[in-house]
């Protein structure tokens, strides 16, 4: 059998990989030695998978704070990659953390995204990591798109890896301090549904069971499951001012003891109503829905 030919990349290709200009490859050639290992007379310089990846390491630690020439050397004289999680545990400072989580994102370096994300959680909790790092790398990524239409490919990636990961936290409850479980919907037509993600993880942190409805519940589902559920606390998720809609919360089923209503999203700004509960953020969701099971 012939032996399998390596990929061989063009500097530009590279740069697309890593999120770099290519001129800053160049600059990593000739100031610190890390350009293609190999060169065909006559031919363009092409990295092969071994470059590739002493270059991923060394942006990923330039990521990480490391100063350049010293995230150089590491890359240049390391046999094996050092792992992300050895990288992303030297963070000290969170803003610094957001700063390195968004430009990975700019790199779609998806691994060092997730394994920051996953260390933050270990170590800060699902509310933690949501308020410190994950909110205010949202909010970066909303003002890029404000100020110059750039990055709504980095919105998706990145809304994408925090379904996953938060999905991912939440477990079967063995047993849940909460003898019916919350329901958490995102109402009307309303598509935004990472929040109830975050809050169904943070919920689990808190040994709390629930059920999550997802995108687009409409009245009819969320009547059918407060009848067979009779949950304790309902949260209802508006992005969008259209589809905050009273009628939620009005006409569904009554039962006893009736469900604390927990209101979520900036879709709701307009409404004021003493019926209900509006939640300031996720830590704030997740006190009033644990007063609510009586924890």
């Amino acid at each position: 059998m012939a032996d399998k030919v390596e990929e061989k990349l063009t500097v530009a290709a590279v740069a697309r990989r890593l999120g770099v200009a290519p001129a800053t490859l160049r600059t990593w050639d000739r100031r610190y030695g890390l350009g293609p290992s190999e060169h065909v007379e006559g031919e363009h310089r092409r990295y092969c998978p071994k470059d590739l990846a002493k270059l991923t390491m060394m942006r990923r630690l330039i990521v990480a704070g490391v100063a350049p020439a010293e995230a150089a050397e590491q890359a240049r004289n390391c046999k094996t990659a050092v792992k992300i999680e050895t990288i992303v545990k030297e963070f000290e400072v969170r803003e610094d953390v957001v700063e390195a989580i968004y430009k990975a994102l700019q790199g779609f370096d998806r691994p060092f995204v997730e394994k920051t994300l996953a260390h933050e959680i270990e170590n800060y909790g699902v509310e933690g990591a949501w308020s410190d790092v994950i909110v205010p790398t949202l909010f970066m990524i909303g003002e890029e798109w404000e100020n110059n239409q750039k990055g709504i490919e980095i919105e998706h990636l990145f809304s994408e890896i925090l379904q996953h990961t938060m999905q991912n936290r939440v477990v079967e409850l063995k047993k849940p301090i909460n003898s019916r479980p919350v329901l958490l919907a995102s109402i009307g037509e309303e598509l935004h549904s990472l929040p109830l993600y975050a809050l169904a993880a943070a919920l689990c942190e808190r040994n709390i069971e629930t059920y999550v409805l997802g995108a687009r519940t409409p009245l009819s589902a969320l009547s059918a499951m407060v009848t067979r559920c009779a949950p304790p606390a309902i949260f209802m998720w508006a992005q969008l001012p259209k589809n905050a809609d009273t009628k939620y919360w009005r006409e569904i089923p009554a039962i006893r003891p009736a469900p604390r209503i927990v209101l979520g999203g900036p879709g709701w700004d307009a409404i004021s109503c003493d019926e209900v509960i509006r939640a300031e953020g996720l830590e704030h969701a997740c006190e009033q829905i644990s007063q609510a099971i009586g924890a």
